[in-house]
């Protein structure tokens, strides 16, 4: 793509891991959030996932964008677990019988950061509300600097089917550069050990960080492809010290260049695709046998705050732990963030319920079109308006779809566009984020932040 494309379209969009975006949540009350919980029950999309947010690290990383806590003591943790365990009690009987667990998911924060008994009966709990579907999807992402051998073997006695490895990068001087500390065992080996479990390995990376440039990022994934984990994340960094204010310390270092950056990506996924690795959604590559891959095949590939997921887990997501956010079909809720807030709310029986959002009928029909774009990278009007009960008509009419500013991006190659169709070409889909906020009205007129695609 040429770089005055590239120039173009490189503005701050949301990322669409959720519509609407989490930045327009708002005042949300326990009560308001219970009510969507039951009307959830009745939802055509009803399996349970639930996430539970780990807030504390042994240390900070100065990149890091997540809501992370460094951890002070043992007991803080302690009772932050015994929270979670009473948060899930409160929330358990408005999940109605009948309905199966798809998904359990932990973030962070670095959950591994967890003594692995307290992870192993969270699981037992969460799974003896309600039974799961078969092969369920039980993910931990894991720091993997600080996990000996026995370390990975216990978590896989917790029963977990997919890992996510927050590796970043494999030069020592960029780790120590961002404050993170490089892998305890070999990364081959660790995924040896978790291979032997049957389950799915990710490897995540993030590119934009100081002292990388293209090639040295382009060794790193060479590497990391000749691995042969499931799936390879390359994350785009996003710099933005103003909301994370640790990031500044990166100004001080300095940051690749844009065009750098741009590079970094293109070649990673020159990389994967001639490894053969198949692109999915932003950032994601996996084998051609993996589940991601044959959903996208079927234009079915869906995504949530917890990453891309299938029709067959795709679920209403229930989230426990400081400033976890539930996903819901009429509804998004959000915890708040202070932990010793958290606990005494909880330990005397009330939710801490935050924010949140509730969607009108118009936004529902804009979250199923730009979800489906932003996943599958196409779009069918028909389809889309068939599956959820509309017309193609109330659809672009939701969107307010301009002919005019999608027929200027199918000239500057990122789309090819039929009557009923979008389709994101290769070269664009780097910008599907921005082809998603042409279709969004809530970016019209907006005055809230966001980071740049690439």
């Amino acid at each position: 793509m040429q770089p005055d494309i590239i120039q173009k379209y490189n503005k701050p969009v949301p990322r669409y891991t959720s519509y609407p975006p989490a930045n327009f949540f708002a005042a949300f009350t326990a009560d308001d959030y219970l009510q969507a919980v039951d009307a959830s029950n009745d939802a055509q999309q009803n399996n349970i996932s639930f996430y539970l947010h780990m807030p504390f690290c042994r240390h900070l990383c100065h990149y890091c964008g997540c809501n992370s806590y460094p951890l002070s003591n043992m007991d803080t943790m302690t009772d932050y677990v015994r929270a979670l365990h009473r948060e899930i009690d409160l929330l358990a009987p408005h999940i109605a019988a009948g309905r199966k667990i798809s998904q359990i998911h932990y973030g962070g924060g670095s959950p591994t950061a967890v003594p692995i008994p307290l992870i192993r009966e969270l699981n037992e709990h969460l799974l003896s509300i309600a039974p799961a579907i078969e092969q369920p999807e039980i993910a931990i992402e894991c720091h993997p600097g600080y996990l000996t051998a026995e370390d990975w073997q216990g978590l896989i006695d917790c029963g977990f089917t997919r890992y996510s490895l927050g590796i970043q990068d494999l030069r020592a001087e960029v780790l120590k550069t961002v404050n993170r500390r490089p892998s305890l065992l070999p990364v081959d080996e660790i995924l040896q050990i978790l291979r032997a479990s049957g389950a799915t390995v990710n490897f995540d990376f993030i590119y934009g960080l100081p002292l990388q440039t293209a090639d040295s990022f382009r060794e790193t994934i060479e590497q990391a492809a000749a691995w042969r984990p499931d799936r390879l994340v390359t994350f785009s960094y996003a710099h933005l010290p103003k909301l994370f204010p640790r990031q500044q310390i990166l100004d001080r270092v300095g940051l690749p260049a844009e065009s750098e950056k741009n590079r970094m990506y293109e070649l990673a996924s020159e990389v994967l695709c001639g490894a053969g690795y198949q692109p999915i959604g932003l950032d994601h590559f996996v084998l051609p046998e993996d589940e991601l891959a044959q959903a996208l095949a079927k234009g079915q590939l869906h995504r949530n705050f917890q990453g891309y997921c299938t029709r067959r887990t795709t679920a209403q997501v229930y989230a426990f732990g400081v400033t976890a956010i539930s996903q819901l079909d009429d509804a998004y809720a959000q915890n708040g963030r202070d932990i010793q807030a958290y606990i005494s709310a909880i330990n005397e029986g009330r939710l801490y319920t935050a924010r949140g959002y509730r969607l009108s009928a118009q936004e529902k029909l804009v979250r199923e079109v730009v979800e489906t774009l932003m996943c599958n990278y196409a779009l069918r009007w028909s389809e889309v308006a068939a599956h959820i009960g509309s017309t193609p008509e109330m659809l672009r009419e939701a969107c307010g779809y301009d002919e005019a500013v999608m027929q200027e991006m199918a000239a500057d190659g990122l789309i090819t566009l039929t009557p009923d169709t979008i389709t994101v070409n290769t070269e664009g889909r780097p910008f599907v984020r921005c082809v998603a906020a042409a279709l969004d009205p809530l970016m019209r007129h907006t005055d809230k932040n966001f980071s740049k695609p690439i």
